[in-house]
């Protein structure tokens, strides 16, 4: 029996308001997880640079099987992670790292590469 888990695609570009992901193009933020992604629209979740990344944002991510999550915080370190969503990955045990976005890109290819069912929030501005 072959049980083939869904690999998350891999970031292949990533520099000021641009990001490009195989198999699902380019665009200026993005959420991914094993098997795809889409364009990440902050007015979904009322997520921003002060109040930080919310709650719905990981929620979607964890609902496609992620055991880990890379959060970036944008090219210069400037988008927060709410304390209610720290809290609710935490409650989950779900392996979060947060980083500026070019490292975070780092981060979640090694741990794509690795077999690891990770997804990511990344910003590619501030």
């Amino acid at each position: 029996m072959n049980l083939h888990k869904p690999q998350p695609p891999k970031v292949t570009h990533i520099s000021w308001g641009a990001i490009t992901i195989e198999g699902l193009g380019s665009g200026k933020d993005y959420k991914l997880w094993p098997g795809g992604g889409r364009p990440w629209d902050w007015t979904e979740t009322q997520t921003s640079h002060h109040a930080g990344i919310q709650p719905a944002d990981v929620a979607e991510l964890m609902d496609h099987g992620c055991k880990a999550v890379v959060l970036s915080q944008g090219m210069q370190g400037r988008l927060t992670v709410s304390h209610e969503t720290q809290e609710l990955l935490q409650a989950k045990n779900v392996d979060v790292r947060v980083a500026k976005t070019k490292q975070a890109v780092k981060i979640y290819n090694k741990l794509a590469a690795e077999g690891i069912a990770v997804g990511g929030l990344f910003h590619t501005t501030c």
